[in-house]
């Protein structure tokens, strides 16, 4: 097995568990995690009817986004996925002044980019299986 087949692998691995686990406990208290997120924006210039229903879908992103990560299922699409998350969660982020989240999401952001840059390396995935 090829370096860096393992290496592509757990860092795949590593990003796709913590969207998972965002997304994980974060489904089951959804209401909850909506309104502290309408609250943290409401001092800011997006209006709630656009924080609401980003509100509710990040968490479902995250979830699948997390759980084809770890599957190594439609890689691609789910690296850019994860990516356009990334930026939106920047973008809220700067908004509301929030710099001590920002290094984390950077951080996400560099995963999904190298990752996706390295994508020929994701051969101990299912979309590998799929391909033979």
């Amino acid at each position: 097995m090829e370096n860096n087949a393992i290496v592509f692998l757990l860092l795949r691995l590593s990003v796709a568990a913590s969207m998972f686990g965002h997304g994980l406990v974060r489904l089951p208290k959804l209401n909850g995690f909506s309104a502290w997120m309408v609250k943290s924006f409401e001092k800011s210039m997006l209006p709630a009817p656009l924080v609401v229903p980003f509100s509710y879908a990040l968490p479902v992103a995250e979830f699948i986004i997390g759980a084809l990560l770890l599957l190594g299922l439609f890689t691609r699409v789910s690296l850019i996925g994860g990516g356009i998350v990334m930026l939106l969660l920047i973008f809220g982020t700067t908004l509301i002044e929030n710099w001590e989240a920002l290094p984390s999401q950077l951080i996400h952001a560099v995963f999904f980019a190298g990752l996706l840059a390295f994508i020929q390396y994701n051969t101990l995935a299912v979309d590998h299986l799929i391909k033979k």
